[in-house]
């Protein structure tokens, strides 16, 4: 999975289909993530110290990260992610759009250095 939290990513099927949001939570076991303003629900709660007035909260819900794409800050475009090896050898995401580079993944590593 190429999301991380606090990446820009657009919603590609659903109700929310088209919004362009931050991801708040990636949950790597169930391959779902929460995105900020995506897949909300109304959660009907009691009255209670901690919540005196009761009534309806607006909670966000996991969604498949399938349902997902990163958007590239330097094309400003959803598009697909890869993965590739720099020059000394870290392991990066890139835009296969533009190419550009989305940040490390993995630190460098002397095997995968060019040379």
């Amino acid at each position: 999975m190429h999301i991380k939290i606090n990446d820009i990513v657009e919603v590609i099927n659903g109700d929310d289909k088209g919004q362009r949001a931050k991801v708040l939570r990636v949950d790597h076991e169930a391959a779902k993530v929460v995105v900020e303003g995506v897949n909300q629900v109304f959660k009907h709660v009691r009255r209670s110290q901690k919540n005196p007035q009761g009534g309806r909260l607006k909670k966000e819900m996991p969604m498949p990260w399938a349902k997902v794409m990163l958007v590239c800050q330097k094309c400003n475009k959803a598009s697909r992610t890869g993965a590739r090896f720099g020059d000394d050898g870290s392991k990066e995401r890139f835009c296969k759009k533009c190419g550009a580079g989305l940040g490390v993944i993995a630190p460098a590593h002397s095997s995968h250095a060019k040379k």
